[in-house]
């Protein structure tokens, strides 16, 4: 082997890139001092660009294909060598391959809430996340502006800088938009679109795009969320005084089961005695003087309980001491509307006849007119 085969072989002849990390999104082509022999080949796979950087100036780009490194394929890095009056074998230059494949399935959610004046709620904190995709529309703007000198530049390097603008692009769009909270589920296609176009405007200038952008979900605080839900059993109650009365008849009607079967049992009890002294008495027999009947005391009687209603709102319920303290501070009035189970409907407190006499340590106020 001669001198310049020995010279020939010491200078890469064959350049390209194959990418197993799914998160890399330029690499540089490493070589002792950067030599590249005049003539070399240049594979660029699909969904690569190669860039070529000679002494710190930026020069040809390559898109996916099989280059022969000649002096007609480098228009640029041909200029910046002064190959027109002759070149030398080997060129010092640095190849850059970036990879203009979409990075898919990327995070982004809002790290604070966000401050919106809705048109039912009022003022509302909003949080959001969801997904999107990021992809490498101009590789030399993208080195430029972007990666610089770094032989391996990674997604994870950039992903930060894109959620925050992807934050303050949505919190804008979201803010402005006048969407009521109850309906941006239904808008967040449409929202998506407005937030990506106005993200892709910022990109763009990196030499980058948003081909995808979703919204998975837009949420309210908790304690917002839990008085949204009761409002819903409200409405799916429906109105909250047949509710009562109906949940007030089950409970009489428990009672009422709950007694008949008490009733049965000391009638059963009683039957059974009186059998019991026919047998021994028998049938020829001078019967025993019958003992007298145990009179069974009647159950006491069932408390009630009252609720009271004051600016459309129920409070209660509570005990007839409770109503009787509430009458002497005054809270509770004789005009005051109160309900209790079995009661049919609501009756001003002077109309019941167990609540009246709980006025009457105070005379009621004079007539009209005397």
């Amino acid at each position: 082997m001669g001198i310049f085969d020995f010279l020939s072989g010491e200078f890469i002849d064959v350049i390209h890139w194959t990418d197993d990390t799914r998160d890399t999104m330029v690499w540089r082509f490493e070589r002792e001092g950067h030599e590249i022999k005049y003539g070399a080949k240049l594979t660029v796979r699909e969904g690569q660009a190669a860039v070529f950087v000679h002494e710190g100036q930026l020069a040809d780009v390559f898109t996916p294909g099989l280059y022969m490194l000649e002096t007609n394929n480098m228009p640029i890095l041909t200029t910046l060598q002064h190959w027109d009056h002759g070149f030398k074998s080997p060129f010092k230059s640095e190849v850059y391959f970036v990879n203009t494949t979409r990075f898919a399935n990327l995070k982004w959610g809002t790290k604070n809430p966000i401050m919106c004046r809705d048109p039912e709620f009022g003022p509302v904190r909003l949080r959001a996340y969801g997904t999107y995709t990021v992809k490498v529309s101009d590789p030399a703007l993208f080195l430029t502006e972007i990666v610089g000198t770094d032989g391996e530049f990674t997604m994870d390097e950039i992903s930060y800088q894109i959620r925050n603008i992807i934050v303050q692009a949505f919190s804008r769009i979201v803010a402005g938009s006048g969407i009521p909270v109850l309906d941006m589920a239904a808008n967040t296609a449409d929202l998506g679109k407005l937030v990506a176009a106005e993200i892709s405007k910022v990109v763009a200038e990196y030499g980058l795009t948003i081909p995808e952008f979703y919204i998975e979900n837009i949420s309210l605080p908790e304690a917002v969320e839990t008085a949204m839900d009761k409002r819903t059993s409200m409405g799916i109650v429906g109105n909250l005084d047949n509710y009562m009365k109906f949940n007030a008849a089950e409970a009489m009607s428990a009672e009422n089961s709950a007694m008949a079967a008490s009733m049965g049992a000391g009638m059963g009890a009683g039957l059974g005695m009186s059998m019991a002294q026919q047998t021994q008495a028998g049938p020829w027999g001078a019967r025993p003087a019958a003992a007298p009947a145990v009179q069974t005391p009647p159950p006491p009687p069932v408390e009630h309980v009252w609720h009271i209603a004051e600016q459309g709102e129920t409070k209660g319920p509570y005990s007839k001491a409770e109503m009787g303290q509430m009458a002497a501070k005054g809270a509770l009035k004789r005009e005051t509307f109160v309900w209790t189970p079995g009661q049919d409907g609501w009756l001003k407190a002077e109309e019941v006849r167990e609540l009246a006499q709980l006025f009457t340590i105070a005379p009621p106020p004079p007539p009209p007119g005397v």
